[in-house]
């Protein structure tokens, strides 16, 4: 009785590791991360985000190219709109690019060292591995972990990582908020590592002039790696997009940037450049575009509509709790010289913050201009009026 009862003793144990056997726990798995992230020289990813910060969601095609030692470029596209920018890590620095409209801003800085996106490798692995109460589970096809998300914004706090469990590439991530409702989910349709780029994929004049091809069109290269159409393009005969600053007109002020040249302390070096600009197709009046979010306690004072020589513009004044102006204008052939700043993630684009004590929060998109300024707004609210107010068009 005794050696039978042993002998089932064994053959559970047994049955027990090899049931076990294959399978990895967290700190396998995170060590793995580590070394594919050491080892990686490239990758190229492509995918859906969507943005549930309001009503309605928004969706945004992502497409994402990584080369060593510090080269990136991430094309954000409104799925309805079709309107394309792109952020773009060269030697050269730091680029967002407006290629409809021939707008580009330029920055000496650090991203995306300093602050990761939710369809960055690096960030999302960086996360996993930082976070020491980090939860995992083992599906059929996917290594799952859910742990503290990393956005320099106090409304995102968890997100939840699905890796394939094959070669450890990224399938979905959803960052959540504090009551556990999905505030952005990212599902990648493809991401190859080792992608192969062409010598000028990270230029920023090739992405300018390729992006506004007649239909956009995407060639191929030898290695079968999607790149931006006619990549030899040169610029167009106004030399608009030329050096960066081409077109720029020393000392043009905009409305709503009042007392924001000349700060410092919060941005330190990240200095921008001026931005370019080529005249818009279209100089109409897009409307007032409001924000479908307001802090509470904020309610619209008043708003100024202005329509001079062709110009159409709208300033909008907030007040309550915290009082902020919102400008708006389609970007002519002139630019504001911009303070020094620094980018912060949209979303749906990239924004740039100048000022200390009285800050403004400057995009663009589909062909208008914004900026939100004020001496204090937090930071994570102006992201979230910004981002409310893709929502809307003009009324």
């Amino acid at each position: 009785m005794r050696r039978i009862s042993w002998m089932l003793a064994m053959v559970l144990v047994l049955s027990a590791l090899l049931a076990a056997c294959g399978k990895k726990d967290a700190a396998a798995v995170v060590k793995d991360l580590n070394e594919v992230v050491g080892e990686m020289e490239s990758y190229q990813g492509a995918g859906v985000m969507t943005l549930h910060t309001g009503e309605t969601p928004q969706q945004y095609k992502v497409e994402v190219w990584h080369q060593k030692p510090s080269y990136y470029r991430i094309a954000l596209t409104n799925a309805k709109k079709d309107v394309t920018q792109i952020v773009l890590r060269n030697d050269e620095g730091v680029f967002v690019l407006t290629p409809s409209q021939n707008k580009s801003f330029r920055f000496q800085s650090d991203w995306p060292d300093n602050q990761g996106q939710v369809y960055l490798y690096e960030t999302l692995i960086r996360s996993i591995t930082g976070d020491t109460t980090r939860q995992f589970a083992d599906e059929k096809e996917s290594y799952v972990f859910d742990v503290a998300a990393n956005y320099n914004t106090h409304a995102l706090v968890r997100q939840k990582i699905w890796l394939n469990k094959s070669d450890y590439a990224p399938k979905q991530v959803e960052v959540s908020d504090s009551n556990a409702n999905v505030v952005v989910d990212v599902k990648f349709d493809s991401f190859k590592f080792g992608a192969e780029f062409g010598k000028d994929a990270f230029d920023m004049q090739r992405n300018m002039t390729a992006a506004t091809e007649e239909g956009n069109a995407a060639t191929t290269d030898d290695a079968g790696t999607k790149q931006p159409a006619n990549p030899q393009a040169e610029p167009d005969a106004n030399g608009a997009v030329s050096d960066g600053q081409t077109g720029v007109s020393e000392g043009t002020k905009q409305p709503g940037t009042e007392g924001a040249e000349g700060s410092e302390g919060a941005v330190g070096e990240q200095n921008s450049e001026e931005p370019t600009s080529a005249e818009p197709s279209e100089s109409d009046s897009f409307g007032v575009i409001q924000p479908t979010y307001a802090p509470e306690g904020v309610k619209l004072k008043d708003d100024q509509i202005t329509e001079e020589a062709g110009d159409y513009s709208v300033l909008l004044r907030y007040e309550g709790t915290y009082n902020y102006t919102i400008f708006e204008a389609r970007p002519q052939d002139r630019a504001v010289s911009l303070a020094p700043s620094r980018l912060v993630d949209l979303g749906f684009t990239a924004g740039m913050i100048s000022g200390d004590a009285l800050q403004t929060l400057t995009w663009t998109f589909d062909g208008v201009e914004y900026r939100i300024t004020s001496a204090d707004l937090p930071e994570n609210e102006m992201v979230r009026i910004a981002t409310s107010m893709q929502e809307s068009s003009g009324k």
